[in-house]
């Protein structure tokens, strides 16, 4: 009779366990969440390389992130960035913008989000008096970004959080939604 008690008990803790896991499986990030994850690497998001074979040191200034823009499965992001061009041993500054879309991906064992496929959508500068696109340097910009992106996730989940860490203590799928990231409980 005890054991039938405990058994039962143990099925009523485990079927309100996998309840509450399918209640949590509301769980999203917002375009707001982003970007507030983003601003906290901004000091980080400086980069030296070269561009068109002119020394170029890069620092982002700025982000918008939007997540599934016109119901797309991407995230884009709007960055102002701040730019010294070295030539003929002076620096002439500029201010960039530049348009990018990328898909998301997450990272299980990480516990993060990352930006893959990268795409310039816009580029546009403004130096000492010039306005004008970026398109002859685009893919050299877009390879000196890509390369921080690749390593570094836009998001990472908060495992301190109690409901977050159970969440992903299971296998996990992510959907993008107009304006947020959604994560469920795999299926499989």
């Amino acid at each position: 009779m005890m054991i039938r008690k405990v058994l039962v008990l143990f099925f009523v803790y485990l079927l309100a366990s996998c309840s509450q896991l399918q209640q949590m499986s509301t769980y999203s990030v917002s375009e707001t969440d982003l970007e507030q994850m983003l601003r906290q690497q901004l000091p980080k998001l400086t980069r030296q390389g070269n561009v068109a074979g002119i020394p170029l040191n890069l620092k982002v200034d700025s982000m918008q992130v939007q997540i599934g823009p016109n119901n797309s499965d991407v995230v884009r992001v709007n960055t102002e960035a701040s730019a010294a061009l070295s030539l003929f041993g002076l620096s002439y500054p500029a201010n960039l913008q530049l348009q990018l879309e990328g898909v998301p991906y997450y990272d299980g064992t990480e516990k993060a989000i990352y930006l893959r496929s990268l795409k310039l959508l816009d580029s546009s500068i403004e130096a000492s008096g010039y306005r004008g696109n970026l398109a002859p340097v685009s893919n050299e910009l877009l390879q000196l970004v890509n390369g921080y992106l690749a390593s570094n996730p836009v998001y990472k989940l908060d495992t301190t959080n109690p409901s977050v860490k159970l969440l992903t203590a299971v296998p996990l799928n992510m959907a993008v939604n107009n304006g947020r990231l959604s994560f469920m409980p795999s299926k499989n």
